[in-house]
C-alpha cells in the first residue's frame, strides 16, 4: 500500500473566510477529516470548515472531557488517532481540523504524540499554518500591539499567580490566553502591575459573536475559553 498523507490543518480563528487557500484545496481532496469537540458542544473547528468538506467523506470526531486534568483526554486522543491510523494505512489521506494554528496551543500537537509511534514513517505528515486567533484578535483592536523592535510574550491565564507576575513585570506587550475561569485572577495579576488600564479584552474574534472592549469595563464573570487579553507595553520599561 502507497503511503497516505496526515495533514494538519489550521483552519483560522473563527471566520470561514479566513481559511488559507492551500487548506481549502486540500480539504477539498482528501477522504478522512478528524476534529475535536468538547463537553458535548459541536465542532467549532468543524463548522468553521464546513463549506470546503466534501459530502460523504468520512469524519472522525474526538470527544474529548470537560475536565481540569489534561490528562483525562488522553483516553480520547488515543482512539482517536487508531481510528486515523486505520485509515491511513488502507491508503486514504486524512486531514485533522485545527482553530487557529495546528502548533500554536492546538489539539493537534497533543493528537499527533499519540500518531507518531503509531505512524512509525509509514505515512507523511504535512502542517498546514493557520490565521492565529492572536492575530485577529489585534486586527479587530485597530491598533498594533508591537512594533520595531518591541517583544511579546503569550501567556497561557491558567499560570500560576506568581508566573503571571513575573511575566507581566517585565513590561513587554503580553497575550494572555485560554481566559475562560481565570479571568478574576488575570485581571487581578494586571491590576497588581499596574497594567489593567490599556489592557484590551477581545472574545471571539473574527466572528459574529466578536467583543472587543476594555478589560476594566468587562463584568466580573466566567469568560469564553475563546477570549484573550491584549497587554500594551509599558513604552520606555527596558
Amino acid at each position: 500500500m502507497s503511503p497516505a498523507t496526515l495533514y494538519g490543518l489550521g483552519v483560522g480563528p473563527g471566520d470561514p473566510e479566513l481559511i488559507t487557500l492551500k487548506t481549502a484545496r486540500i480539504l477539498a481532496g482528501v477522504d478522512a477529516v478528524a476534529y475535536v469537540s468538547a463537553g458535548g458542544r459541536p465542532s467549532r473547528a468543524r463548522a468553521i470548515a464546513d463549506a470546503h468538506i466534501r459530502p460523504g467523506v468520512s469524519e472522525i470526531e474526538l470527544v474529548l472531557p470537560m475536565a481540569v486534568d489534561p490528562a483525562s483526554a488522553a483516553p480520547a486522543y488515543a482512539a482517536g488517532a487508531d481510528r486515523i491510523v486505520a485509515i491511513l494505512d488502507a491508503g486514504r489521506d486524512v486531514a485533522v481540523l485545527c482553530e487557529g494554528d495546528p502548533l500554536l496551543y492546538g489539539s493537534f500537537a497533543r493528537l499527533l504524540a499519540h500518531l507518531d509511534d503509531r505512524i512509525g514513517g509509514r505515512h507523511r505528515v504535512q502542517i498546514v499554518p493557520g490565521i492565529t486567533s492572536i492575530s485577529a484578535a489585534i486586527a479587530s483592536s485597530g491598533h498594533p500591539l508591537v512594533g520595531r523592535l518591541e517583544p511579546m510574550t503569550i501567556v497561557p491565564a491558567p499560570l500560576a499567580c506568581a508566573d503571571l507576575d513575573a511575566h507581566l513585570g517585565q513590561g513587554d506587550a503580553v497575550v494572555v490566553m485560554k481566559l475562560g475561569r481565570h479571568l478574576e485572577r488575570v485581571r487581578a495579576a494586571l491590576a497588581r502591575a499596574g497594567r489593567l488600564t490599556g489592557a484590551l479584552y477581545v472574545e471571539a474574534a473574527s466572528t459574529e459573536d466578536e467583543r472587543v472592549l476594555p478589560l476594566s469595563e468587562l463584568a466580573s464573570a466566567p469568560a469564553p475559553y475563546f477570549s484573550l487579553v491584549l497587554v500594551p507595553p509599558v513604552r520606555g520599561a527596558r
